[in-house]
């Protein structure tokens, strides 16, 4: 069992990198492999909505961090995402690369374990937590939760270490998602069936 771990600050060494490695540890201790990516200072381009996916198999930009990533997603059996907050949200950057990813590698994700982890200064943790959290739930992705809310505080680099009760929820996370991945299913064995997609426009 393997677990990716994707780092989306542009702080390869930073503090959402150190709380991700919490988490990695954590899971370490109950046999499960991880990797963290980082997706780097590079510009990341966006989804334009052109549709190439859909005949394409992959997104048409096609850049090295796309690649990398949606190559890592084909042998993950889990999915964490990490991410600094930035006006009460994600780094733009992360979510630019996250909405490439998840309408053109659903095969890749659905039903995968995830996590959103979130890195703040004081404020707009559960706002950042919120928007991460909803890749998840239209990808038909069991969240796995913590003791509390998956944040932790911190400014300066290395300063989330002494946020001891943030690290805390980094380990239980770890804990949990193991105990998910060891007690069912893998998400490539036993889907449920699938009915044809709906798709309701409320403007007709």
């Amino acid at each position: 069992m393997k677990v990716l771990l994707v780092n989306g600050s542009p702080h390869r060494e930073g503090n959402t990198f150190l709380a991700l490695s919490e988490v990695a540890r954590a899971l370490q201790t109950e046999g499960v492999d991880t990797e963290i990516v980082s997706i780097g200072t590079r510009p990341i381009p966006g989804c334009i909505a052109c549709g190439q996916c859909a005949k394409l198999g992959h997104c048409a930009f096609n850049d090295d961090r796309y690649v990398e990533i949606r190559e890592k997603l084909a042998s993950a059996d889990g999915l964490i995402v990490g991410s600094p907050v930035y006006f009460a949200g994600p780094n733009g950057s992360l979510c630019a690369l996250l909405d490439r990813l998840f309408v053109s590698c659903v095969d890749r994700l659905a039903y995968k374990p995830a996590a959103a982890v979130v890195v703040c200064r004081r404020g707009g943790a559960s706002a950042a937590f919120d928007r991460l959290n909803k890749y998840f739930t239209i990808t038909n992705m069991p969240v796995v939760s913590s003791q509390y809310w998956n944040s932790v505080h911190g400014r300066l680099p290395g300063e989330v270490i002494r946020d001891e009760e943030g690290m805390q929820v980094m380990r239980v996370l770890g804990r949990n998602m193991a105990r998910l991945l060891k007690s069912g299913a893998l998400a490539s064995e036993h889907r449920p069936e699938t009915e044809p997609r709906l798709t309701t426009n409320f403007i007709r």
